[in-house]
């Protein structure tokens, strides 16, 4: 009688997906981008402790300064100073206060109440999608910018009443991505088993379909802080935003395109700082959804 044969089959580790830090790490616009954006929040936290000189001192006889690689330079004015003395390096990091602030709190306020309807009207549909798409499309009608300082010269200048006007224009942005998102993913089996289980709705919608347009979401918040940025820029660009006495990059702006001639870094400073940070916000957001997206980390 033959003696039975053994087939030896060899062990094989059982498959692990990469957990969300392995890829969030390993994503080059997710350092870069969150790494330029955490080092200008710490900027701003100890702006009082790493700025050289107090923002507001003027020192009309030191107007002008160019910046310490040019001829004619004054120690401790890393890059010069404007047309009233003040030291542009340390109005550029109080100026990133007032933008940070502007950014996280309106991109939050925005996306809370545009993921909210945009779910809402999504998956509920009927006249709740009706009353939520006629409101966006009347809403989005309007010019963001001028609809922006519109509102603000009717809030009145001040920080709230920038971030008031972002949140009143860009919650649009965020429901209509979460609408669309919403219909997409109501579409497929595991929602469609989760019905037959059945799962109340509202549980559904929670707990199945909100978690797979998080990725979505957290591109689109990064985007719109950027956006934020941006705005805030602008109003106070045409001094619309804070007083003119406190530091923002739109105000250092409009100053800097007064005296381009013969003091061209109170315009490029400002410039490259704000394009340097709404590229980190973009490129941040679009790292995120694609290390926290299966489908896209394929």
């Amino acid at each position: 009688m033959a003696e039975p044969v053994t087939i030896a089959v060899p062990k094989t580790k059982p498959y692990r997906a990469p957990s969300r830090l392995r890829s969030l790490l390993t994503e080059p616009k997710v350092l870069f981008g969150g790494g330029f954006i955490l080092l200008l929040i710490v900027i701003a936290i100890l702006a009082p402790f790493i700025a050289p000189k107090d923002p507001l001192e003027q020192d009309l006889m030191l107007g002008s300064l160019p910046p310490a690689w040019l001829e004619g330079a004054e120690p401790g004015y890393y890059l010069g100073t404007d047309d009233l003395g003040r030291d542009v390096l340390s109005r550029l990091i109080y100026g990133s206060r007032i933008a940070l602030l502007v950014a996280f709190v309106s991109a939050s306020l925005a996306a809370l109440i545009g993921t909210v309807l945009g779910l809402l009207a999504g998956w509920y549909g009927g006249w709740t999608d009706r009353i939520v798409s006629r409101i966006v499309d009347i809403w989005m009608a309007f010019p963001p910018v001028l609809l922006s300082i519109l509102l603000v010269a009717v809030f009145g200048s001040g920080v709230h009443s920038v971030i008031a006007a972002i949140v009143i224009i860009d919650w649009t942005r965020f429901c209509r991505v979460v609408r669309a998102e919403t219909l997409a993913q109501a579409q497929l089996d595991y929602v469609t088993a989760a019905r037959t289980v059945g799962f109340p709705r509202m549980t559904i919608l929670t707990r199945e379909i909100f978690p797979n347009i998080v990725p979505v979401l957290i591109a689109l918040v990064s985007l719109e802080m950027g956006i934020a940025v941006v705005v805030e820029a602008i109003l106070s660009f045409v001094g619309l935003s804070v007083s003119s006495d406190t530091p923002t990059w739109g105000g250092m702006i409009a100053q800097g395109r007064q005296l381009i001639h013969h003091a061209w870094w109170l315009l490029v400073a400002p410039l490259a700082v704000l394009f340097a940070t709404v590229l980190a916000f973009n490129q941040f957001g679009s790292g995120l959804r694609r290390a926290l997206d299966p489908v896209l980390r394929r």
